[in-house]
């Protein structure tokens, strides 16, 4: 066994973190493949030794499992605190739960959410980003994200599944909420928000459930609803789990890919030209810009078991987060042009963006086709677009698990 080095020197306090976390991860990296933080118990940064974890099938996702993170207490005790709204969420999850339970559920909801599904909605996600970019050109200006990374695949999700018109700010507001949950830094208020937030959030989905039970038709929410009422295994708690597990999901990853992705082209404008010029170029430049700044920075795994990585043993019950951003970075493995925006980079599909084993992300197709059909066509329906002020910030939603901008705001001619 190696030594272990230093705590990872990863401080989301510091300002700089959001506007471009990949120096720390670098500096981090530099230090060793695995490190202990003190905010988040192990930090795991190489790309091999990334995977390696991912794919580890004796690693749980189940937080009872963790013995000695104070962080994980202070998040259960201040849960509780607040009441314990929206526990049963987390529970009930697929992305929250071990084998065998874990393969049950995603097997259910597999057998309605399938790759034929989603491959057969291609034309119409090319429908709906022609109509947004028709939107925004009568406007002249835009906001990316509000404008076509945001309304792009809520509609698509919310079409899939069957959804009752809704507020969508509303609904996004709930999302944003709910998503900050899953950093391992939450302030009290975020905490509460969150909370509230679930409460509405289910409540939403219960009464769409009992709605589609009475009105049936051919959506992802009434086949769900059908496994459920046929006698299969999913019990009521668990089919609006995954329902809202769908709903979060199947839009806040790709606002992230969308938004993260046209604002890095825009910053990389030999890039951008490349690909407007050379449409065969398009499913390769949404796996390299996947890979440049990935909408999932981190996945959590916690060990049951002794484990060793890169050559560093970590004891049972200890709670360990795979960078995937910095992974996506590892120059060991990218060779030396790993910090490039590269859009006919070699490889560029082997990037970790979508996780890996037994939890790889289920919407990843989906998120691909709208990737594919939403930013290629972005650049090319508007060839002068620019940022609307090159020297602005950039509006980063300070998220440390889902990455990305909450406004994007550009000039189209």
């Amino acid at each position: 066994m190696t030594d272990v080095g230093e705590a990872a020197p990863l401080d989301p306090f510091a300002p700089e973190f959001f506007a471009d976390p990949y120096p720390f991860y670098a500096m981090a990296r530099s230090g060793g493949a695995v490190l202990p933080n003190e905010l988040a118990g192990w930090l795991v940064f190489g790309h091999e030794a990334v995977l390696g974890v991912l794919r580890d099938p004796t690693l749980s996702v189940e937080e009872h499992n963790v013995d000695n993170v104070d962080f994980l207490k202070a998040r259960q005790d201040q849960r509780a605190a607040l009441g314990g709204g929206g526990t049963e969420i987390r529970s009930n999850s697929m992305l929250d739960r071990d084998p065998p339970d874990h393969d049950r559920l995603r097997r259910l909801v597999a057998k309605a959410f399938n790759p034929a599904m989603v491959r057969a909605l291609s034309p119409h996600v090319e429908e709906l980003v022609d109509e947004a970019l028709s939107a925004m050109a009568r406007g002249g200006d835009a906001d990316v994200i509000a404008d076509l990374a945001f309304p792009l695949p809520f509609t698509v999700i919310s079409e899939m599944l069957g959804m009752p018109e809704a507020d969508r700010l509303q609904l996004r507001d709930w999302s944003h909420a709910m998503v900050k949950a899953l950093d391992p830094i939450i302030t009290d208020d975020e905490a509460r928000a969150a909370v509230d937030a679930s409460v509405h959030m289910t409540d939403h989905v219960r009464a769409a459930i009992e709605w589609k039970r009475t009105e049936p038709a051919d959506d992802l929410l009434s086949k769900l609803i059908a496994a459920e009422d046929s006698g299969d295994v999913l019990s009521e708690d668990e089919l609006v789990t995954q329902v809202v597990l769908l709903y979060i999901a199947g839009h806040e990853t790709t606002v992230n890919l969308i938004g993260n992705g046209t604002l890095a082209l825009l910053a990389h404008p030999d890039q951008l030209e490349r690909l407007a010029a050379d449409p065969d170029l398009d499913e390769n430049a949404i796996e390299e810009l996947l890979r440049y700044d990935s909408p999932v920075q981190f996945s959590r795994r916690i060990t049951t078991a002794p484990l060793e990585v890169a050559g560093v043993t970590i004891e049972p019950g200890e709670f360990v987060m795979t960078c995937l951003g910095s992974a996506n970075r590892d120059a060991a493995f990218w060779g030396p042009t790993a910090d490039e925006l590269d859009v006919g980079r070699d490889r560029a599909s082997q990037h970790v963006s979508f996780g890996s084993g037994v939890h790889h992300c289920l919407g990843a197709a989906l998120a691909r086709i709208e990737g594919r059909a939403a930013i290629p066509a972005l650049i090319r329906r508007f060839p002068d677009i620019a940022l609307a002020d090159p020297d602005a910030t950039p509006a980063w939603n300070g998220r440390l698990v889902l990455r990305g901008l909450d406004r994007l705001p550009v000039t189209l001619a």
